[in-house]
């Protein structure tokens, strides 16, 4: 079985785990479908907000999609969040990233 049929699987038993979506929407990138992870990135991010890593990526897929304005508001956003709660790593990616689109 195939990575993404078995983060389906494991998504079926368990549906609002936030790592088994980050992990399919990332798989989903990696085969240009960026509808199918956008929908994730967004559900997921919906759902915790607090799950910092999916701003990155959601992101650069909307960066990467040409919706600059929506890729610096999740960009802020995950920033907001990553400041909130301590993680300065994940806040110095997201600005860094930020500063990259916006300079």
């Amino acid at each position: 079985m195939d990575r993404i049929e078995k983060l389906k699987e494991f998504l079926l038993m368990n549906p609002d785990d936030s790592f088994l979506q980050h992990a399919l929407a990332l798989e989903y990138i990696k085969l240009g479908d960026d509808s199918g992870a956008g929908q994730l990135f967004e559900t997921l991010l919906q759902r915790d907000p607090g799950y910092i890593g999916s701003y990155y990526h959601f992101a650069k897929l909307k960066e990467r999609t040409g919706d600059e304005a929506a890729a610096i508001e999740w960009y802020e956003k995950g920033m907001e969040v990553a400041k909130k709660a301590g993680d300065n790593h994940a806040f110095s990616e997201l600005k860094s990233a930020l500063e990259e689109l916006t300079f």
